[in-house]
């Protein structure tokens, strides 16, 4: 089973996916297979991480059931617990968990907590322009590049790098804005809670980040594994100086080793003892079938086991068929 451990995400060894092969969806996972009786529309409000995925979904969703109507928005996570607690969406992707003052707003509403289910597992990446000679980077090292902890304006060659084309160039610096997950998990993981520097430029969108790096060249940033493209590249990332680095795979997601690996959330308002209305409940099936998990897999993330499919279906009272 995996589990979140100071950011990380530990698997049994036994269940861990080499790192030399593709990665696989569990194949424990069902195969969907429609109800009958589903229709209406859903609306999911939330991350932006996610909006690629919960696109995929309902585009899959869509296959089985073709008369429903399906809006994905994605603003940011924090956008997700507002929607759900107004009414305004049956789904909310977050790329980080919920804080306690968002559930308890949810709460003091409904008066039973938010259920979150993790639909899949990213690599949350550091990633430089393709042609950077910088290979790893520490956490010291990005609160220095990232925080007001660090100088203004730094330079490549204050992470060490020799190279007198880069050496003495600036680190031209990309991130999200406040509303992302993404923007809150990295600086309470990597920066240790510390303040951005301003000089960080805040793009809109997961994407925009990488599109920004890969056109400056002695560009730094932060975005999902998912979006990574030929024209960048992804650091090995250490905790300190005396830790190993480890790359954004999979198979180091699994282990636990990689530092910012992280569950992709998807809240939902499930009222305890009641059961939940069927075009929410299979488009959740959806989800935890492979077919879903399939998609995980092409849009750049790591799929979620047989076990968590499992535990979350029971979390929101649907009984698990595999």
């Amino acid at each position: 089973m995996l589990n979140l451990v100071t950011g990380c995400i530990a698997l049994s060894l036994a269940t861990v996916v080499a790192s030399a092969q593709p990665v696989q969806v569990d194949s424990a996972l069902p195969t969907y297979k429609p109800a009958e009786g589903v229709t209406g529309n859903i609306k999911s409000v939330g991350s932006d991480t996610m909006n690629n995925l919960m696109t995929h979904w309902g585009e899959e969703f869509k296959k089985f059931y073709p008369n429903v109507k399906i809006e994905i928005e994605g603003k940011g996570s924090s956008t997700a617990p507002t929607a759900l607690i107004e009414g305004q969406a049956q789904f909310g992707p977050m790329s980080r968990a919920m804080k306690g003052a968002e559930i308890d707003a949810f709460e003091k509403k409904f008066g039973y907590k938010p259920v979150a289910l993790r639909t899949a597992i990213d690599a949350l990446a550091v990633f430089v322009h393709k042609d950077c000679p910088l290979e790893e980077i520490s956490f010291e090292q990005l609160r220095r590049v990232f925080s007001v902890d660090g100088k203004a304006d730094m330079t490549w060659g204050d992470l060490g790098v020799k190279d007198p084309a880069w050496a003495s160039k600036p680190i031209s610096l990309y991130g999200r804005n406040s509303a992302s997950g993404t923007y809150g998990f990295f600086k309470e993981h990597a920066l240790d809670k510390k303040d951005f520097k301003p000089t960080v430029k805040e793009q809109p969108g997961s994407s925009a980040v990488v599109q920004g790096i890969a056109t400056d060249k002695f560009a730094m940033g932060y975005s999902g594994i998912g979006y990574k493209t030929a024209d960048v590249k992804a650091l090995k990332v250490r905790k300190s100086a005396k830790d190993t680095a480890f790359e954004a795979t999979a198979a180091n997601c699994y282990e636990g080793t990689y530092p910012l690996g992280r569950f992709l959330y998807v809240y939902v308002n499930a009222k305890p003892g009641t059961p939940m209305e069927p075009l929410r409940a299979e488009f959740v099936r959806m989800i935890f079938s492979k077919a879903g998990q399939e998609g995980v897999v092409k849009d750049g993330y790591i799929p979620v086991t047989a076990d968590i499919a499992r535990e979350d279906l029971k979390s929101v009272g649907l009984k698990a068929s595999f």
